[in-house]
C-alpha cells in the first residue's frame, strides 16, 4: 500500500510505503519516549521531568534554608519554562518526591497534605508548599561551574542541563521505575551508606568482584522497611541486572491484657497500600480462607502502622502468620530490572556497571568543575597582577589617568606606558580610591599571593588523577556523614541458601529465652563482669509473671537445637534469632519454629557444622528427664533439619525433658536431684539408641515432690574441672569432681550440698573452671555476671557461700556458663538498677558475703 503526498513547491506527488514510513515514525516515537520520558540517566539517576523540577526550584532560589513556596508556582514555572506536558505531571513528580513511603531519600520538603500511605490523594497544588530538601541541593551543587552540558529548553529560548552534577549516587538510593515502548526498568531502593561504602571499594580496587561489592551494599533498602525474604533472587539482581527480591511486611505477635493472642502489622512492604491490605484481609477471613482471625482494625496514628489482627483462642499466632504472607500482599514480590540511559542508550547494568558509571561521571564532574574554578583563579590572578603593576607605579599611573581626555585614552595610555592588557586596564579605571590605601594594597598583595596558591592546587588537581579520585572519596564521605542512616529493611536468609555465613559477620551473641517463650540475641560486650555479692544488673525486661530461664553465648554461623519438655528437638541458625536490646523482651519463640502452645524450650545445643561427617558420627547427644530417665544418640541423627521437628526421645506420662548435652562418648556423667543429691557414673554405660528410644534409669527419684535439677557430662580432657552446685536462695560452692566416687548408673547417689531453710533446695548443677564466668539469672529478671575464680572450693557436703544477694521474694532462676572470660569493660548502665549494682549500692556487706560453711557428714 502507498500513500500519495502533494509536494507545493514543486507540484508533484511523492510515493511513500506506509509500511517504511509506519516504522521509521514508531521507531522515533519509541525512542523519545525511552530517552526523553521513561528511562533515568545511570549519572543522576533522574528522568527529565524529575530534572527540570529539582532545576527549577533551584533557579527559583527555593532552596532548604528559604521559606517553601506554593507548588503551583513551582509548578507554573516548571511547565512555562523546561516542561510543556501539562501540569498534573509535573505536580505527581513534586507530590511524589515528597513522600516518604515513596522515595528511601526524598528531594522535596512539602508542607501541606501530600496524601498517604492509604492511597489519600493529595491535596491541589494550590494548597500544599514545597521547597528543595538538602540532599537535593547536594545534586545541584556546583551547577553553575559549567560542570555539565546544557541544552535549549523547548523553544530555545532558555537552557536546562542535560544532567545534573550529582554527588548523590541518586540511581541507586532511590531507585526508578518507568515502562518505555518495548523497554521497561524497575531499579530497587538502597541505603546510602552503604552505597557509597561500595563506591568507594570500588575506587580503591577497579578490578573489584560483584561478591566483594556485595559485602557493602548488601540488598535494596525500602522507604517503608519490611523485611527481604531471601537473598538469592537479590544476588541475582546485583550479578545480571535482573532478579526477584521477595518482600514481607513485619508482624509481631502481642498478648492484649485480657490474655487474648493478636498480631499486629507494623511495617508494609514496598508500595502496598495499607487501606487496600485491611480490605483484603477482611475478605481473606469472610471467604473462610484463613481461619483464627477473630477482628482486624487499623490503629495507626502519629505512632506509626498498628494494623491489629485479633486472633481467636485455639488459633497458632505462626500458622495465621504465613497463611497472611501467602495470600495477601504482606508478601510481595519484585522483578529487578536495571535499565538506565548510558550516553543517551538504554542499556541493562549490574551492580558494578552503576558503580563504575557514576564514578566516571564524578571524576569528569571534579575535572570540568576544576578547569571552571581555575579559569576564574587565573582571571582574578590576571586582574591583581595589573593591580600591583599600578601600585608600583602608583603616581605615575595618577598622572596619567588626569592627563587623560576621556577614559578610552587613559586605557589605551596604561596599556602602552605599563605593558598592561585591556581587562587590567579597564579594572584599573574602575578601582576605587579607598583600595588605594596601605592596608587596601597590602590585601591585594596577600589576596594575589592567596590566588597563586590556588593556582598551584588546582593545576595539581589537573595533573594528578590520584588526587581526583581521593577528592571523589572525600565527597563521598561526606555524604555518607550528612545524609547516611541506618538500613530500614531486614534481610531474612532461607535455609536453602548455603554460604550465606560469608555475608554475616562472625562473632559471639548472648541469647536469652525466657520462661514464657521470648528469645532474643544481643552482643556479649552488653553484660559486665561483676564481683561475688553484687546486686547484678537488668539482663531482661519480662513481664511480672517471666523470667530470663536460658541464658548462653554462640557464634553467629552455628545451628541452635532446641529440645522441648515434650522431647522434640527444632533447629535454628543464630543469625536467625531475631537481635534485640538488651533489656528488650525478645520476639515469640513460636514465630521462629513451630512450636505448639503447650510446649516450651528446655534445652539448647549449640552446634558448630551440621555437615561435617566426621563430627556428627563420633559425637552423641545425651538426654535426661525430671525423673532421672538418661538417654544416648549420635548427633547424626539430628543433622537432617526438618521444619516441623522430630521426636528425640519418647517421655512417659509425669515426666519431662529437662537437659540435653553435647558428648564424645567418653564422658563422666553426673545427675543432681532437688534434695541435693548427685550421681557419677562413665557415660559409656549408657548404650546409644535410636531418636524415639525412651532411655534407661541415670538416678533414683523416689520421692513424688523430688525432680533432677541438672546434668552435667564431663571429658576426659577436662577432668581437672570442677563441680559447682548453686541453690535457690543464692549459696554455691565449688568441689573437685574426684570427690563424687563413681557408681552404679541408676543408684541414689551421694550429698552434694549441705541443703537447709536458708539455702533453699538445688537449682543448679555445672562443670566449670577458674577461666569461666557465671550468669545468674533471678525470676525477678536481675542478672549478674561473675568469674568462677571469685568462688572458693569447698567439700562436697558444704553449705557454700553467698554468690548473690537476694531480696526476700527473690530466687535463683537460672545459672549459665559462659565460656570465654573477658576483660571486665567499664560499659554504661542503661537503667537504675544497673547503676545500682555498678556503684554497689546494694552489695552484700563483707560479712555476708562469704557464709561460713556449716559441719556435715557424708552419707
Amino acid at each position: 500500500m502507498t500513500e500519495h503526498t502533494e509536494n507545493q513547491q514543486e507540484g508533484k506527488i511523492v510515493q511513500i510505503n506506509i509500511e517504511e514510513q509506519m516504522k521509521t515514525a514508531y521507531i522515533d516515537y519509541s525512542m523519545s519516549v525511552i530517552v526523553g520520558r521513561a528511562l533515568p540517566d545511570v549519572r543522576d539517576g533522574l528522568k527529565p521531568v524529575h530534572r527540570r523540577v529539582l532545576f527549577g526550584m533551584n533557579e527559583a532560589g527555593n532552596h532548604s534554608n528559604k521559606p517553601y513556596k506554593k507548588s503551583a508556582r513551582i509548578v507554573g514555572d516548571v511547565m512555562g519554562k523546561y516542561h510543556p506536558h501539562g501540569d498534573s505531571s509535573i505536580y505527581d513528580t513534586i507530590v511524589r518526591m515528597a513522600q516518604p513511603w515513596s522515595l528511601r531519600y526524598m528531594l522535596v520538603d512539602g508542607q501541606g497534605n501530600f496524601g498517604s500511605v492509604d492511597g489519600d490523594m493529595p491535596a491541589a497544588m494550590r494548597y500544599t508548599e514545597v521547597r528543595l530538601q538538602k540532599l537535593a541541593e547536594a545534586m545541584l551543587e556546583d551547577i553553575e561551574k559549567e560542570t555539565v552540558d546544557f541544552s535549549l529548553n523547548f523553544d530555545d529560548t532558555l537552557e536546562e542541563p542535560t544532567v545534573l552534577p550529582t554527588r548523590i549516587p541518586n540511581l541507586l538510593i532511590n531507585g526508578a521505575s518507568g515502562i518505555a515502548v518495548g523497554m521497561a526498568t524497575n531499579i530497587m531502593p538502597h541505603n546510602l551508606s552503604e552505597v557509597v561504602d561500595g563506591l568507594i571499594a570500588y575506587v580503591d580496587n577497579r578490578d573489584i568482584t560483584i561478591e566483594e561489592l556485595i559485602k557493602h551494599v548488601k540488598a535494596p533498602d525500602f522507604p517503608t522497611g519490611g523485611i527481604i525474604y531471601g537473598f538469592d533472587g537479590v544476588k541475582q539482581g546485583f550479578e545480571t541486572g535482573r532478579g526477584r527480591v521477595v518482600v514481607r511486611g513485619k508482624i509481631m505477635a502481642e498478648t492484649s491484657k485480657t490474655g487474648r493472642e493478636r498480631l499486629v502489622i507494623y511495617e508494609l512492604p514496598y508500595q502496598i497500600n495499607k487501606a487496600v491490605l485491611h480490605q483484603k484481609i477482611a475478605q481473606l477471613v469472610n471467604d473462610k480462607i484463613i481461619e483464627g482471625i477473630s477482628d482486624v482494625r487499623d490503629e495507626s496514628d502519629r505512632e506509626g502502622m498498628r494494623l491489629v489482627i485479633d486472633l481467636k483462642r485455639e488459633a497458632i499466632p505462626n500458622v495465621i502468620i504465613n497463611q497472611l504472607y501467602k495470600y495477601s500482599e504482606l508478601q510481595t514480590s519484585y522483578g529487578i530490572n536495571n535499565v538506565a540511559l548510558v550516553k543517551g542508550r538504554p542499556r541493562i547494568l549490574n551492580l558494578k556497571d552503576i558503580l563504575a558509571e557514576f564514578i566516571e561521571f564524578r571524576h569528569e564532574v571534579v575535572v570540568r568543575r576544576t578547569r571552571f574554578d581555575l579559569r576564574k583563579a587565573e582571571e582574578k590572578a590576571h586582574i591583581l597582577q595589573g593591580y600591583l603593576i599600578a601600585l608600583d607605579h602608583l603616581d605615575a599611573v595618577i598622572a596619567l589617568i588626569r592627563a587623560a581626555a576621556t577614559p578610552e585614552i587613559a586605557k589605551d595610555g596604561l596599556m602602552s606606558e605599563f605593558n598592561l592588557s585591556e581587562i587590567q586596564s579597564k579594572a584599573i579605571l574602575e578601582l576605587r580610591l579607598q583600595r588605594l590605601t596601605g592596608m587596601e594594597r597590602d590585601k591585594i598583595r596577600e589576596e594575589y599571593d592567596e590566588i597563586m596558591k590556588l593556582i598551584a592546587h588546582l593545576n595539581d588537581i589537573l595533573n594528578d588523577e590520584g588526587l581526583r579520585y581521593q577528592i571523589i572519596k572525600d565527597e563521598l564521605e561526606d555524604v555518607k556523614k550528612r545524609f547516611g542512616d541506618e538500613r530500614k529493611t531486614e534481610i531474612q536468609y532461607l535455609a536453602s541458601e548455603m554460604r550465606i555465613e560469608d555475608i554475616i559477620a562472625e562473632e559471639d551473641v548472648v541469647i536469652t529465652i525466657s520462661h514464657l517463650g521470648y528469645i532474643k540475641r544481643t552482643s556479649a560486650y552488653d553484660y559486665r563482669q561483676q564481683k561475688r555479692g553484687g546486686r547484678g544488673a537488668i539482663g531482661g525486661r519480662t513481664r511480672d509473671e517471666d523470667f530470663i530461664e536460658h541464658l548462653f553465648v554462640a557464634s553467629t554461623h552455628h545451628t541452635m537445637l532446641f529440645f522441648t519438655e515434650k522431647g522434640r528437638c527444632y533447629w535454628l541458625k543464630v543469625y536467625e534469632i531475631p537481635e534485640g536490646e538488651k533489656n528488650g523482651k525478645g520476639r515469640a519463640i513460636q514465630n521462629l519454629i513451630q512450636l505448639p502452645q503447650d510446649d516450651k524450650i528446655r534445652a539448647i545445643i549449640d552446634i558448630k557444622d551440621l555437615g561435617d561427617k566426621d563430627f556428627i558420627n563420633n559425637n552423641y547427644i545425651v538426654l535426661c528427664t525430671k525423673r532421672g530417665i538418661i538417654k544416648k544418640t549420635l548427633v547424626e541423627e539430628f543433622s537432617r533439619p526438618r521444619q516441623n521437628g522430630v521426636n528425640a526421645i519418647t517421655i512417659n506420662d509425669g515426666d519431662q525433658l529437662l537437659e540435653a548435652k553435647l558428648t564424645n562418648g567418653q564422658s563422666q556423667i553426673m545427675m543432681a536431684i532437688k534434695s541435693g543429691r548427685a550421681i557419677r557414673f562413665p557415660e559409656v554405660t549408657v548404650r546409644d539408641t535410636g531418636r524415639g528410644a525412651i532411655g534407661v534409669r541415670g538416678i533414683e527419684v523416689d520421692n513424688e515432690n523430688d525432680e533432677v535439677v541438672g546434668m552435667i557430662c564431663v571429658a576426659k580432657e577436662d577432668e581437672s574441672r570442677t563441680v559447682l552446685v548453686v541453690s535457690e536462695k543464692g549459696y554455691g560452692k565449688r568441689t573437685n569432681i574426684e570427690e563424687y566416687r563413681i557408681t552404679n548408673r541408676g543408684g541414689k547417689g551421694v550429698k552434694t550440698i549441705n541443703i537447709t531453710e536458708k539455702t533453699g533446695n538445688l537449682i543448679a548443677i555445672l562443670d566449670v573452671t577458674e577461666k569461666h564466668d557465671l550468669m545468674i539469672t533471678c525470676k525477678s529478671g536481675i542478672t549478674i555476671r561473675m568469674a568462677v575464680a571469685d568462688i572458693r572450693e569447698a567439700g562436697r557436703a558444704t553449705q557454700g557461700v553467698r554468690l548473690i544477694r537476694l531480696d526476700d521474694s527473690d530466687e535463683i532462676a537460672a545459672v549459665a556458663r559462659l565460656d570465654e572470660q573477658e576483660e571486665e569493660t567499664e560499659l554504661v548502665p542503661t537503667d537504675e538498677a544497673a547503676e545500682a549494682g555498678e556503684s554497689g549500692e546494694n552489695a552484700a556487706p563483707e560479712e555476708n558475703g562469704d557464709v561460713a560453711e556449716a559441719p556435715s557428714t557424708e552419707e
